[in-house]
């Protein structure tokens, strides 16, 4: 597309004192028309602290899913009662600590900038992919996953994620406490896939992990724009399937 023809962004996200994430005027428009109509749930792997940076649209989501589902918030506030929840079936895999421990053993300093722990909830460290290893990935999956975790490349960063926290189970808990009839669903990493999968319906654009594995179930409509203008896509498509 060029310049001239670039659609005026809004900016969502500052960190650090720098604007960070973005979507377009129409997308803004489109999202606060879609929030007043639905029981809108911004679901993500941010923590509450780094999604309480985010400032979309329209007025606040009563509810938002953070940490990958660790975190339900209800008017901003994370939910006891679903992070008790949360933490019971933690225990059904090996500790954080012991992941954490392994994973940074493993890493190398010529290619690791940073590792994290997020929440206390899970793990990742920031690389330089192109120094990774082609095989170190995988073989901290085939090791994490017999202890209950599951293991993804997504960019830059290499998250150890618990398999019973899923942003899947967050948002089925907002359907049941709204009685919602429909679960409709978008994402583009790899730690998306389960919402996706749960949904009745779902969408994904054409960047991210999901569309350079070619991840494309049936009831997942793979929208051919990228960067911003795919979310407007796909905020249209929402609707129209509203109405």
């Amino acid at each position: 597309m060029p310049d001239a023809e670039a659609p005026r962004l809004l900016c969502v996200e500052v960190y650090a004192h720098e604007p960070l994430s973005f979507m377009t005027e129409e997308a803004a428009r489109l999202l606060a028309d879609l929030a007043s109509r639905t029981h809108f749930v911004p679901a993500t792997t941010r923590t509450p602290e780094q999604y309480r940076r985010v400032s979309l649209p329209g007025p606040p989501p009563r509810f938002a899913v953070c940490a990958n589902g660790g975190h339900l918030l209800v008017d901003g506030e994370s939910d006891p009662e679903w992070r008790a929840a949360v933490s019971e079936r933690l225990t059904e895999c090996a500790p954080l600590a012991e992941i954490r421990d392994y994973m940074v053993r493993q890493a190398h300093p010529d290619w690791l900038l940073k590792e994290r722990v997020a929440d206390g909830l899970f793990a990742y460290l920031v690389v330089l992919r192109e120094l990774l290893p082609d095989t170190w990935v995988k073989e901290f999956a085939d090791w994490a996953g017999p202890r209950g975790w599951n293991v993804s490349l997504q960019g830059r960063k290499i998250y150890a994620v618990p398999r019973p926290l899923t942003k899947s189970a967050a948002v089925a808990e907002v359907a049941r406490r709204t009685d919602a009839a429909h679960t409709y669903a978008a994402g583009d990493s790899l730690l998306d896939a389960d919402l996706l999968h749960a949904a009745d319906r779902g969408w994904r654009p054409g960047h991210g992990e999901l569309a350079e594995s070619g991840w494309n179930p049936p009831h997942v409509r793979a929208v051919p724009e990228q960067g911003v203008v795919a979310g407007e896509s796909i905020l249209r498509e929402l609707l129209s399937s509203l109405r």
